[in-house]
């Protein structure tokens, strides 16, 4: 199915579409206003710690809702869900290696799993076209650029490492404009981590992203980064559990939840 058909179907049509097999791509710009969400999906025995470090670290892990154990359903966020099969694409790491890339972790599941719905920087896209700022990579098709930084994140328990960040070239006129619009959305990132100086951060080369594809950038614009929910990814990365599935960067959760209901919350 064509992007500008899927960008038509409600996020229950979308689930059920990536549910059955007939989707797998990134979700940039897919069932615009609804809520997009990251995923990380750990043993019980991890829950409460990365509970604490995602408390202690609300800007690049926002939580929408948290699952009951075993659960592949949500209670708030979307009713008809199927946690295992609902994200277009999952990632497998074990042991702090990514191991498999699939489309459903059904064969995986367990009933010891705790699943984290963690806010994305998707949800907010909308609000920002609505205000007249384009975003590059659904111009263009592709996912966002994302990047690993120098930023240390709060520790909880085996849980810490360096904050992931996106980035959106933004014309240095709506900067402000930019910045206003998601602050007003804290619970999907917020407002911007850095603006205009990603060397300031760690980043040196962002024609080469760690995540995701790389977007120009023209002349008269300023690449500014958000907080992003890809940072579980590289922590998983350096804290190496034994087990951990989380969504593929780009490839999320699309729930039944308007972003305008996320607002200033």
């Amino acid at each position: 199915m064509e992007k500008s058909s899927l960008s038509k179907l409600s996020p229950v049509e979308l689930r059920h579409l990536i549910r059955n097999g007939g989707f797998s791509g990134q979700t940039s710009g897919l069932a615009a206003g609804f809520t997009q969400a990251n995923l990380v999906i750990l043993p019980r025995s991890l829950a409460y710690d990365f509970l604490l470090f995602a408390q202690r670290n609300p800007k690049p892990c926002p939580i929408l809702e948290v699952s009951d154990s075993g659960s592949r359903k949500l209670q708030h966020f979307a009713q008809d869900i199927d946690l295992a099969n609902d994200f277009p694409k999952y990632r497998i790491y074990r042991d702090g290696k990514l191991t498999a890339e699939v489309t459903s972790v059904e064969k995986y599941w367990s009933n010891d799993f705790v699943s984290f719905i963690i806010g994305c920087s998707f949800s907010f896209e909308a609000e920002l076209l609505a205000a007249g700022i384009e975003v590059r990579q659904i111009s263009l098709g592709v996912n966002v650029p994302m990047y690993n930084t120098n930023i240390e994140l709060q520790p909880a328990g085996k849980f810490h490492g360096q904050m992931v960040v996106s980035m959106r070239p933004i014309p240095e006129a709506q900067v402000v404009t930019a910045v206003k619009v998601t602050a007003a959305m804290p619970r999907v990132h917020g407002a911007p981590i850095q603006i205009g100086h990603p060397s300031e951060i760690g980043i040196h080369d962002l024609a080469h992203p760690d995540y995701g594809d790389p977007v120009p950038i023209k002349p008269g614009e300023v690449p500014v980064f958000w907080p992003c929910g890809v940072t579980p990814q590289n922590v998983i990365m350096q804290v190496k559990p034994a087990f951990v599935i989380t969504h593929a960067p780009g490839h999320m959760l699309v729930t039944d939840v308007k972003n305008t209901s996320l607002k200033y919350e």
